[in-house]
């Protein structure tokens, strides 16, 4: 008869997995001569003069060349489309939002996406500008042929004017053989900040020929910082049923109760005559006036005791320019009154400071 082994004889034993040890942490080696602080501002001194020193020899490079570019897009019927890739790419991502911001419909075209069908983008109406520092990156030399067989207009930045991409443009805007702020002399710094100055001269070149004032601007500029200096007095008064009026023959128990029950509770309220035209306005600072003089200053007509002839602003006048009015007179609510002097809203000196928190 067969015996059986016993497997806990004949089992190989596991193996014991030892955790293996963790990997050493690498540290940076500090250089065995480490620079001063003196030589670090030197450093980013030298940066900052190499760039400026290629601002001013931009200078005048700005003649005749740069006149036809600000005719040509003054004159465009379509968008500024603008192109670059790398540095010079978000440098042109900027231009074209300068220009979009200031009145001239645009928009960036990434070259390398074009060339798989985004020049779908670009019609004859449009003017396009090319930046390139060399003039020779492939990307966007390959778009000139399509372009010009669309029918649009070309204008290159570079600074090589002898380059294929100067070549095929129809005007060319040349920043020069700029040195880089680079020690290798090879990451684009110098040339960037050209490209991006040069840029906003031609927009702001633009910007002042063309047609587009406050409104314009606040238009398209409806919220951030920007947006509430060009902001309306319309845009941010009280006005409907937070507009208080009282007319200046009512008693002032009555003024009182306006300003208590009007939304917002606004602390003053706008007295009319029987026309609905502004006569004076009525604060809660007038009332604590009158409460020192005794009760019986309290019963009369709310006309009694306004405050005559307020200081105003209209409607269409800038929040900034009403802010200096309430300053100026040291006040803290203003009425607001159309051109027959009725009181269509307030304006309260808590509703700016709110909109400077946003």
């Amino acid at each position: 008869m067969a015996t059986r082994k016993n497997p806990s004889k004949t089992a190989p034993k596991p193996k014991t997995v030892r955790p293996s040890a963790p990997a050493p942490r690498r540290t940076r080696r500090k250089p065995e001569n480490s620079p001063s602080p003196h030589d670090l501002v030197v450093a980013g001194r030298r940066v900052v003069e190499a760039e400026l020193a290629a601002i001013q020899s931009l200078r005048p490079r700005i003649g005749h060349s740069f006149a036809k570019a600000v005719e040509l897009i003054l004159g465009c019927t379509g968008r500024l489309v603008v192109t670059g890739l790398g540095k010079p790419g978000f440098v042109a991502q900027k231009i074209s939002a300068t220009f979009a911001s200031t009145g001239t419909p645009s928009l960036y075209l990434h070259p390398a996406e074009a060339l798989h069908g985004d020049l779908g983008r670009v019609t004859r109406d449009d003017v396009v500008l090319a930046l390139s520092n060399s003039g020779r990156t492939e990307e966007i030399v390959r778009l000139m042929g399509p372009v010009e067989r669309i029918g649009a207009k070309v204008i290159v930045m570079t600074g090589d004017t002898s380059s294929p991409l100067a070549e095929k443009a129809d005007i060319v805007l040349d920043i020069g053989n700029v040195e880089e702020a680079c020690p290798l002399g090879l990451a684009p710094t110098a040339s960037s900040t050209v490209l991006l100055v040069l840029g906003d001269a031609l927009a702001m070149t633009v910007l002042e020929n063309r047609p587009f004032g406050n409104d314009d601007y606040a238009l398209i500029h409806p919220s951030g910082s920007l947006g509430k200096k060009v902001m309306r007095v319309a845009e941010a008064m009280r006005q409907g049923d937070s507009n208080p009026v009282v007319r200046a023959d009512e008693p002032l128990a009555k003024a009182v109760a306006v300003m208590t029950q009007t939304p917002g509770k606004p602390g003053a309220t706008n007295v009319v005559d029987k026309r609905g035209r502004l006569v004076g306005i009525f604060t809660d600072g007038d009332l604590r006036r009158l409460f020192e003089r005794g009760p019986s200053a309290l019963e009369c007509t709310v006309g009694e005791v306004m405050c005559h002839e307020p200081r105003t602003v209209h409607p269409e006048m800038l929040v900034l320019e009403a802010a200096q009015v309430l300053r100026d007179s040291r006040i803290d609510q203003v009425p607001v009154v159309d051109e027959k002097h009725r009181p269509v809203g307030l304006l309260d000196v808590q509703d700016l400071l709110a909109l400077n928190s946003l």
